[in-house]
């Protein structure tokens, strides 16, 4: 996905300081991909190294291993200022496990599942960056996608689903289609929370957003100049707080937060409705009109 480049090199801009002078503590190959394990002073990085370059998942600080060192990663946890207390929560995406282990912290009588394709990241997670289970937070190796689909059949629900899945080079495929995005709805709770990290200077921008608004009608478009990512919130029913009781909601969170490095009372006026997608000469994206067939072009 050449053009896809964009957004992620920004990504490396923002980490050139840290692979410098980074030690290389572990690397293997996996199915998916090339995983390394990386430490520069204080950051331990989990990187997909891909043929452009190092794609870095996630970081940690070893000295305050409770630190969100990543935007985008703190941006996400913008969800809980729509519902605070989802009982249950899916996770699709692991990376280092920086995100699921804050959710169970923040929230601590939720029940987790996380869903990670490569058996290799859970056991580098594991390893390098203090993640594990608890009785409240199970860890499974499966396919998003196929995940989705049998909690559908065991009409499994989930007040919050955090979609945080990314190969190295973009989001994968089959998690970007209209069709997907329904699955995912289908095992929403009524008033269930989607929040799902993509990028705000990628040429399927458009394409994504449209896809977004088809699905869940009116979203939450949550992008900071700090950084690259940007994070849809939607939700099953369509209702979104006011910007008043987003303002509430972020006081009230606000003293947990601060111990991940979120400043939580700066996220509502960047939590936005506004519409800056083009539609024209767009399509939403399907299981039969993919990413790859828009970026190849006619």
């Amino acid at each position: 996905m050449k053009k896809l480049i964009a957004p992620l090199a920004v990504t490396m801009l923002a980490l050139s300081s840290i692979t410098v002078s980074a030690q290389e503590l572990h690397r293997e190959k996996s199915l998916y991909r090339n995983i390394v394990v990386k430490q520069d002073g204080d950051r331990r990085c989990l990187v997909f190294a891909v043929k452009r370059g190092d794609q870095h998942q996630t970081c940690m600080s070893i000295r305050d291993p409770k630190l969100l060192v990543f935007p985008y990663v703190r941006m996400t946890l913008a969800g809980l200022l729509v519902n605070p207390e989802p009982k249950r929560v899916l996770m699709i995406g692991l990376g280092g496990g920086s995100m699921p282990t804050a959710i169970t912290e923040l929230v601590p009588s939720a029940h987790i599942d996380v869903v990670e394709i490569d058996d290799a990241v859970v056991r580098v997670a594991r390893e390098f960056f203090n993640y594990k289970d608890t009785m409240r937070m199970r860890t499974h190796v499966a396919d998003g996608r196929v995940f989705v689909k049998r909690s559908a059949l065991r009409k499994t629900s989930y007040d919050m689903i955090f979609l945080d899945a990314f190969t190295g080079d973009y989001i994968p495929e089959h998690l970007m289609t209209f069709e997907f995005l329904e699955e995912m709805k289908e095992i929403l709770t009524e008033d269930g929370v989607l929040v799902a990290n993509t990028f705000s200077t990628s040429d399927l921008y458009d394409y994504e957003s449209m896809t977004y608004e088809a699905v869940y009608g009116e979203f939450f478009n949550f992008k900071m100049p700090i950084t690259a990512n940007r994070v849809v919130i939607a939700t099953k029913s369509g209702a979104l707080p006011t910007p008043e009781a987003l303002k509430e909601a972020a006081a009230s969170l606000a003293p947990a937060l601060k111990t991940y490095g979120v400043n939580v009372t700066t996220y509502p006026k960047f939590l936005t409705t506004q519409i800056d997608w083009q539609s024209r000469n767009r399509r939403i994206l399907t299981d039969q009109y993919s990413p790859a067939n828009l970026l190849q072009g006619p």
